[in-house]
């Protein structure tokens, strides 16, 4: 008890920074607010981003922007695009603030707006990108500004045929998705389209009756390429950001759930019960990050896993033939057949080399530490489990540590990962959050006073700050401890108590 004191001591009195290998030890909420309970299908809580200029939040939620005081919580203006159409995502970098905003005719072009995070004011005109732009992020050195236009087409292409797996026609108004790039000095766009790209790897989806449609995107550190997640096509772009084209498209496989460590719970029938299972899980991811190690970079996947919005491209697995436990097992119809199952999503996070290869995988972790929790909801079990959604990285002290958003748990739940070895990733906690539901974004990021994760969650329409304690391995404690001559002093009081017990 004393020596944890004593850390807790240390990791308050000294920055991180200067703590060799630092470990999370705990998440303490310092707010939540609730955004507008009153009219939540306009004010929601999807995406946050963080201004270090003016220590704020900006908050994507459909109707608009809310910007929230980072330290108290505190509204500080709503910004309004609904006149516009809906706003999917924000970013900030350098006192600018990006929403993407797609149009009231989804299937229309959308725009970006540009505002100054001081005044809050609009910088200029609109910038026409792609349909439905979804997310968006600026390269490394803020001089560009990469817009995931995800597409999506209003009336999906139907079946043709009557064979398994199962073929759809294309859609009969399918916009192309893309990804806008934006010079930020001239506000010139580029437009990089998917069509003829080379294709590599496995079990890339294309005759799901929708085109490629870009979900996410994230930069490497040197902002020479983008890479891109594709996902229903269980896919990932790699955009050459020297070119402004994509190199090639990456089919990602699937992961098997026969397998020892990658146990899943296949039954929605009030009992967690997670088995071993002839079947496989797409991996579909959603949110990415990426970071180096090694000197090499590395893509970290929320293999969410998601169908058409329509769900005509899924099945129960009994229609396949499928009996027992994986009966109701939610499987795609463009890839499975009788004995051959496919589910959308690995129930997992993996990190992934540039050229896409997996270099590890979280197997059934996540579902099963959400239900040590007690917050594992078995109605999603025949469908995509605790649904890892986003991630975050921070680098800190010489490690690196994975946020992960599990948007499926009964609480809002946050995994640990220490990754700063990519290929021994360990677990580390899960962060519950009470009266959260469902996180859709999250950001972790330092303000010179500690380190901070911000989450917004969907369902909740709540966005929450958390700070994040650290504390110093035992070889580095030892070193601190002597360095402020805290060592003999700890000696003394052992000493000290022990003369007690022994009177």
């Amino acid at each position: 008890m004393k020596r944890t004191l004593l850390a807790l001591l240390i990791a308050t009195a000294m920055p991180v920074s200067a703590l060799a290998t630092p470990t999370f030890v705990s998440a303490d909420k310092l707010w939540s607010y609730s955004h507008d309970p009153l009219n939540q299908e306009l004010n929601k809580s999807e995406i946050p981003a963080y201004d270090s200029k003016t220590n704020t939040l900006w908050i994507a939620g459909v109707g608009g922007v809310d910007v929230l005081n980072a330290q108290t919580g505190a509204l500080v203006q709503r910004i309004d695009v609904s006149s516009i159409g809906a706003v999917n995502s924000v970013s900030v970098k350098n006192g600018i603030a990006a929403f993407a905003i797609e149009s009231s005719n989804r299937t229309s072009p959308g725009v970006v707006q540009l505002f100054d995070t001081q005044t809050r004011s609009q910088m200029g005109g609109n910038i026409t990108v792609g349909a439905l732009p979804d997310m968006l992020t600026f390269t490394p050195d803020g001089t560009r500004l990469l817009v995931a236009n995800e597409a999506t087409p209003a009336t999906y292409g139907a079946r043709v045929g009557n064979t398994t797996p199962r073929t759809y026609g294309p859609a009969a108004n399918d916009p192309q998705g893309s990804v806008s790039i934006i010079d930020l000095a001239t506000r010139n766009v580029t437009t990089a389209t998917l069509s003829g790209v080379q294709e590599t790897g496995t079990l890339l989806r294309k005759n799901t009756g929708m085109n490629f449609e870009p979900e996410y995107i994230a930069v490497n550190k040197e902002g020479t390429k983008a890479y891109v997640s594709l996902q229903e096509a269980n896919g990932m772009g790699v955009l050459n950001l020297l070119t402004n084209t994509f190199d090639k498209i990456v089919g990602l496989g699937a992961k098997d759930f026969s397998k020892p460590g990658n146990e899943i719970d296949p039954l929605n029938n009030g009992t967690t019960t997670f088995g071993s299972y002839a079947a496989k899980g797409l991996y579909m991811p959603d949110g990415m990050a990426t970071f180096r190690a090694g000197g090499k970079t590395y893509v970290v996947m929320a293999n969410e896993g998601d169908f058409r919005e329509d769900d005509g491209d899924r099945s129960a697995a009994s229609s396949l033939g499928a009996s027992g436990d994986l009966r109701n097992l939610r499987v795609a119809n463009d890839l499975s057949s009788p004995g051959d199952l496919y589910a959308a999503g690995a129930r997992s996070f993996s990190i992934r080399d540039e050229d896409g290869n997996l270099i590890y995988d979280s197997g059934s972790i996540l579902d099963k530490k959400a239900a040590e929790k007690g917050i594992y909801d078995d109605n999603r079990s025949r469908d995509k489990g605790v649904e890892p959604e986003g991630v975050t990285i921070l680098e800190i002290g010489g490690r690196t540590f994975a946020f992960v958003g599990l948007e499926r748990t009964t609480k809002s739940a946050i995994a640990v990962f220490d990754i700063t070895d990519p290929e021994t990733s360990k677990y580390v906690d899960m962060i519950v959050s009470e009266d959260d539901i469902s996180p859709e974004g999250l950001i972790a990021f330092g303000d010179g006073n500690g380190y901070f994760l911000a989450v917004a969650n969907e369902v909740s329409d709540t966005t929450s700050l958390f700070r994040l304690n650290f504390v110093p391995e035992p070889g580095s404690l030892f070193l601190a401890l002597s360095g402020l001559g805290l060592i003999g002093f700890t000696r003394r009081r052992r000493l000290s108590g022990n003369a007690q017990v022994s009177a």
